[in-house]
């Protein structure tokens, strides 16, 4: 299966989903490019977007698995090449 291209954006908006969080982005870290998070403080959320280059299935399975995370909301963009 071919590789796409994707950003994955995350609203953290509880604290103790981090730990899950980033047990899950470690699994999948083969395959992630960068990562930029933001905190905002002023509503108590953290923001962080994470460049990803997988199949898509991998993409959607990570992406979905984040989703699952109560405190996590996460979705993704893909490029068209």
């Amino acid at each position: 299966m071919d590789n796409r291209v994707a950003v994955i954006s995350i609203i953290v908006e509880k604290e103790d989903a981090v730990n899950p969080l980033n047990d899950l982005l470690h699994q999948y870290g083969q395959f992630i490019i960068g990562r930029l998070g933001i905190p905002y403080r002023q509503k108590g959320v953290n923001i962080i977007c994470v460049a990803i280059d997988a199949p898509g299935d991998s993409i959607n399975a990570l992406t979905g698995a984040l989703g699952r995370i109560e405190g996590i909301n996460a979705k993704a963009t893909y490029s068209n090449v």
